[in-house]
């Protein structure tokens, strides 16, 4: 079953995000990954938005996108991502 991590963030330095977003895309393919919405603005049809942006990448399974994660190269361009955004990351199961 597809997983998905979901971020919705707040980038608060877009030159210095520039280069996670950069670094991100190798490192998501090397897990399996693909991007199917990447920084795009959230507009809301109801309720408030904490975060204007969302990123939203598809894995083949849970444990997919948990190793994503977690590996030394995701890691290691985290602290990209954290110094110039604040926000939510997170991951759910597919399937209806």
């Amino acid at each position: 079953m597809s997983a998905y991590v979901i971020a919705q963030l707040t980038v608060t330095d877009p030159k210095g995000f520039e280069a996670y977003r950069q670094a991100a895309e190798q490192v998501v393919k090397a897990f399996g990954g693909r991007f199917l919405v990447r920084g795009s603005t959230i507009a809301a049809l109801e309720g408030d938005i904490e975060r204007p942006q969302m990123i939203l990448l598809e894995f083949p399974d849970k444990a997919a996108a948990e190793r994503f994660y977690s590996s030394p190269e995701y890691q290691a361009i985290m602290p990209l991502r954290q110094n110039h955004s604040t926000g939510t990351v997170m991951v759910v199961e597919g399937g209806v």
